[in-house]
């Protein structure tokens, strides 16, 4: 009977130490943070590797808390949430919760978590770069026409673009410089076409544009720029020249300059000679 009292309370303590080391060993999700462009949205995170899972839940304003139906016992470290967090004007907070892969019988409480910071789709998802073309309306004014960068949301069929989110919020930052020039301006418009106007006829410019949402903080404000494009310009013949030729000209042109003085001290002091041989012969 001794014997097996000692038995079971030897399995007993076992099973609490097997408990609190599948405990310790149980990776914690570390480095959380969201990943969003175009209000499509990511969360990911760090862990060592293991044989756990994980499971995602998410929160809006404090709500009851959310499972991700597609991030239930994943073994990934990261989260696609942008289908949860389509109520963009929320501010969210997800909980990234270890589980065991090969069992269910565990107490939640028991389990490590880690809850992310909040975050806002509508006033913290990066824009990215907008496609644009530049056309010259006449000397002196060119016309930007921008085309809005596409999310991941659908809606009646229809690929919504960033301008059906941020609707009149959206703005967009034109920068220009004259070619071969340094000085940038900015300007910026509430439509996706605009017009440029008091620049130098006949002269390239170069632009670039970027989405711009006022109403959000300062950090994220501007998205990223486009890549540039130039208007042709009338260039004369200096301009159209390389550095190259430029030079070569230049060292012709000294060249003939060297020739022609060299040719003309020659012939001024053979003139010279000629001169004073016939003085001399006049006064013999």
């Amino acid at each position: 009977m001794v014997s097996l009292k000692k038995i079971l309370y030897f399995g007993v303590c076992m099973s609490a130490w097997m408990i609190t080391v599948a405990d310790y060993d149980a990776p914690k999700a570390e480095n959380v943070h969201w990943v969003s462009l175009d209000f499509k949205t990511l969360l990911r995170w760090t862990a060592r590797p293991s044989n756990y899972t994980f499971t995602v839940q998410y929160s809006w304003d404090d709500s009851d808390w959310m499972k991700s139906p597609n991030c239930i016992q994943i073994s990934e470290t990261e989260c696609d949430l942008s289908s949860e967090l389509e109520a963009l004007q929320r501010a969210f907070i997800a909980d990234i919760q270890t589980e065991p892969a090969d069992s269910t019988d565990y107490e939640l409480d028991e389990l490590p978590h880690t809850h992310s910071p909040r975050f806002n789709p509508y006033k913290q998802s990066e824009i990215s770069a907008a496609e644009f073309t530049v056309e010259v309306v006449e000397e002196g004014r060119v016309s930007v026409n921008i085309k809005d960068p596409l999310t991941s949301f659908h809606k009646y069929g229809k690929q919504l673009t960033i301008r059906d989110i941020l609707k009149h919020d959206l703005q967009y930052k034109i920068s220009y410089y004259k070619s071969g020039n340094t000085g940038k301006r900015d300007i910026r418009f509430n439509s996706n076409r605009g017009e440029v106007s008091g620049l130098d006829a006949g002269q390239s410019y170069c632009f670039m544009v970027a989405a711009f949402i006022p109403s959000r903080s300062k950090l994220y404000q501007q998205g990223a720029w486009s890549i540039q494009q130039c208007t042709p310009g009338q260039k004369n013949v200096f301009q159209e020249l390389s550095i190259g030729a430029l030079v070569g000209g230049l060292f012709i042109l000294v060249i003939v300059l060297i020739v022609i003085i060299t040719v003309t001290v020659l012939c001024c002091r053979r003139r010279n000679r000629t001169s004073q041989m016939s003085q001399s012969n006049t006064v013999i």
